[in-house]
C-alpha cells in the first residue's frame, strides 16, 4: 500500500546512466596529453566503453552484491578431504570479467598500455574497489617474472590475456590466470628479511620445496603466487602454482580468511606452505631485488586506486550538492559549500594527474623516467593514500545523514579509503623508500628536480616551495625523523608543478594558493575567498541523471 502522508521532494537522484571516464575531465585530458595521438581515438572509445558500464545500474548492483555477499572459506569438501577454495558471489566474477576483458591486466603487451590501463583502473575501481587486488598482482607480477625468461614466456600471455577464466585447473589448460602475492609473514610484518619460510632445493633444476607460512596472502583462488622464502643463499623469490601440472592440488592450506575494516569483496588470506612446490625465479639470495619491480608496480596502482576513491567521492558530493536544496537556494551555489566542493575536487584532480603522469613515466621507459619513478612513486603513494580519508570523511559530510547509511555507497568508500595507504608498504615505509632513493640514487633526485622544474617561474608560491625543499634537502641532520614531512613536501610540489602546467589556471591558482602557498585552514573548505571557486566544482561535476 503507497504511503500518502507526503511527498517526497528534494532528494538527488542516484549518480548512475554516466560516462565515468568523459564525465571526468581531469583524466581525460590526461590521457589526451600523455598518450601518442595515433593511440588516442582507439583509447578513448574503449574507456568511455567502460566508463558508460561503470556508471549503469548494473555495475552499481554489481558492486554492492559483491560487497553484501563477502567471500567464503570451504577448507574441505563434504567427504573431508582438503580443498582449500574459496566462494565468491557471481558479482565478483562478473567485475573480474569485466576488468580483465578491459585489458586492466595486459598493459605490458600494448603500446601506451601503462597510461591507458592507469585510467581503466581508475574508472572501474570506483564501482568496486576490492576485486582490483588480483588484478593488480596479475599486472604486477610480469616485471619479476622477466627475470626468467623462461618463466616469463610460458607465464606472461596468460597474464596479460583478455579472458578471465575462472577456477583450479592447471594454468596449461587455462584461457587466462590471475596471480596473487605473499610476501608478509607474523613475526616480520614490512621487514620480509624476517622471513622464515624455508626453500629447499630439489633435484629439478629451479625446482624447490617450501615449509612456512604467509600471514597476509593475496586473492588465494589466484592460479600462481610470487612469493618469498629463505634458500640457502638468502631470502629468495618464488613461483607457487595453485595447481600443479599434472593437475594435482598444489600443498596451499588457507588457514583462514582475514576479518576487515572494508575491502569486503576480497578475500586477503594466511596461508601455509608444507611441501609446497615452487619454482625459482631470479637468483638465490635476489628474492627483494627479483620482486620490487612487482611492488612498484603495485604502489602505484595504490595510488590510481586511491585517486579512483576520491574521484567518486567528489563525484557523489557534488551531484548531491547540484540537486539538494537548503535555506533557499541549491546547495552547490551555497558559498560555503562551495568552498568545501572545491576544495575536495583540488585534491582529487592533483591526485588523477600524478597518477596519470607516474602512468605515462612507465610507457616511456628512458633511463631519466625509471630514475624519476624511483622516488616519485614512494612520495606519491604516501601522499596520495593519506589525503583519501579525509577527503571521503569530507565528501560524506556533504551528503550529511544521507551519506552516513549503506544505500548511498559512501559507508564503503569510507572503509576502503585507508587501504591503499596500509598495502604494500605504510606510510614510514614509504618515507624511509624516499630517504634511501635520495641517498644512494643522486639521478632520482635529479630527474624528480627537473621534473618539477619545468613550471619554475609560472607561479611564485610553486618557485617558494621548491625553494624551500632544496633547502630541506641541503640539511641532512635528523633526517630520518623528517622522513614524513620531506615526503610531503615532495608530493606537494610535485604535483603543484603538474598542475601549474596542466591544469586549467583556477585550479592551478586555488592549489597553489592552499597547499604551497600557505592561505589555507586544517580542514576541507578553507580555501582563499577570492579564488574562482565556481568554476574549479563546475570542472568537477560528473553529470548523470
Amino acid at each position: 500500500m503507497a504511503a500518502t502522508t507526503h511527498t517526497v521532494t528534494n532528494q538527488a537522484p542516484p549518480l548512475v546512466g554516466y560516462d565515468v571516464f568523459t564525465s571526468d575531465r581531469a583524466l581525460a585530458e590526461g590521457v589526451e596529453r600523455h598518450l601518442d595521438p595515433a593511440l588516442l581515438g582507439d583509447a578513448r572509445e574503449q574507456l568511455s566503453e567502460l566508463g558508460r558500464t561503470a556508471g549503469s545500474v548494473q555495475a552499481r548492483e554489481w558492486g554492492f552484491s559483491a560487497n553484501e555477499n563477502p567471500p567464503v572459506l570451504h577448507t574441505h569438501d563434504r567427504y573431508g578431504n582438503r580443498i582449500d577454495e574459496v566462494a565468491f558471489h557471481p558479482s565478483w566474477h562478473r567485475l573480474l570479467g569485466k576488468a580483465v576483458s578491459a585489458g586492466l591486466t595486459a598493459a605490458w603487451s600494448r603500446p601506451g598500455g601503462h597510461l591507458r590501463r592507469a585510467a581503466g583502473f581508475l574508472v572501474w575501481t570506483q564501482v568496486e574497489a576490492g576485486h582490483g587486488c588480483p588484478i593488480s598482482m596479475t599486472h604486477a607480477a610480469v616485471p619479476a617474472l622477466r627475470a626468467d625468461p623462461a618463466l616469463a614466456a610460458e607465464w606472461e600471455p596468460r597474464l596479460t590475456s583478455p579472458v578471465y577464466d575462472e577456477g583450479l585447473r592447471p594454468a596449461s589448460q587455462k584461457a587466462g590466470v590471475l596471480f596473487g602475492m605473499g610476501m608478509t609473514e607474523k613475526q616480520g610484518g614490512s621487514d620480509v628479511r624476517a622471513n622464515t619460510t624455508r626453500a629447499r632445493a630439489l633435484a629439478e633444476e629451479g625446482a624447490y620445496e617450501l615449509t612456512g607460512h604467509k600471514w597476509f596472502c593475496s586473492a588465494p583462488m589466484s592460479d600462481g603466487f610470487l612469493v618469498l622464502g629463505q634458500a640457502d643463499a638468502g631470502l629468495t623469490c618464488f613461483l607457487v602454482p595453485r595447481v600443479l601440472d599434472d593437475g594435482t592440488r598444489n600443498a596451499f592450506a588457507i588457514q583462514r580468511l582475514k576479518d576487515k575494516l572494508g575491502n569486503k569483496s576480497n578475500a586477503s588470506s594466511e596461508v601455509e606452505f608444507d611441501g609446497t612446490w615452487a619454482r625459482r625465479v631470479g637468483e638465490e639470495g635476489r628474492g627483494v631485488r627479483t620482486i620490487i619491480d612487482m611492488v612498484a608496480a603495485t604502489r602505484l596502482d595504490c595510488v590510481v586506486g586511491s585517486a579512483a576513491l576520491m574521484r567518486q567521492a567528489v563525484a557523489q558530493a557534488v551531484h548531491h550538492a547540484t540537486y539538494r536544496e537548503a535555506f533557499g537556494g541549491k546547495l552547490v551555489d551555497k558559498p560555503l559549500m562551495r568552498n568545501v566542493l572545491a576544495d575536495l575536487a583540488l585534491e582529487s584532480e592533483a591526485a588523477t594527474t600524478l597518477a596519470l603522469r607516474l602512468a605515462a613515466a612507465y610507457d616511456d621507459g628512458s633511463e631519466q623516467e625509471r630514475a624519476f619513478l624511483r622516488i616519485a612513486v614512494p612520495a606519491a603513494k604516501y601522499w596520495v593514500t593519506k589525503r583519501c580519508t579525509p577527503l571521503v570523511v569530507e565528501a560524506l559530510e556533504v551528503l550529511g545523514g544521507n551519506g552516513y547509511v549503506e544505500e548511498s555507497g559512501m559507508p564503503r568508500l569510507l572503509r576502503e579509503s585507508p587501504l591503499n595507504s596500509i598495502w604494500e608498504g605504510s606510510g614510514n615505509v614509504q618515507a624511509l623508500d624516499v630517504l634511501r632513493a635520495l641517498q644512494r640514487e643522486p639521478q632520482a633526485l635529479n630527474a624528480f628536480l627537473q621534473e618539477v622544474g619545468l613550471a619554475r617561474g609560472a607561479d611564485h608560491r610553486l618557485d617558494g616551495a621548491i625553494k624551500a625543499l632544496l633547502t630541506e634537502l641541503a640539511d641532512l641532520d635528523g633526517i630520518e625523523a623528517r622522513a614524513r614531512r620531506l615526503t610531503e613536501r615532495m608530493a606537494l610540489v610535485l604535483q603543484g608543478s603538474l598542475l601549474v602546467r596542466y591544469a586549467p589556471p583556477e585550479v592551478a591558482d586555488a592549489y597553489c594558493a592552499s597547499r604551497l602557498g600557505g592561505d589555507w585552514g586544517s580542514a576541507f573548505g578553507t580555501l582563499p575567498h577570492s579564488l574562482d571557486l565556481a568554476s574549479v566544482v563546475e570542472r568537477a561535476a560528473p553529470g548523470g541523471n
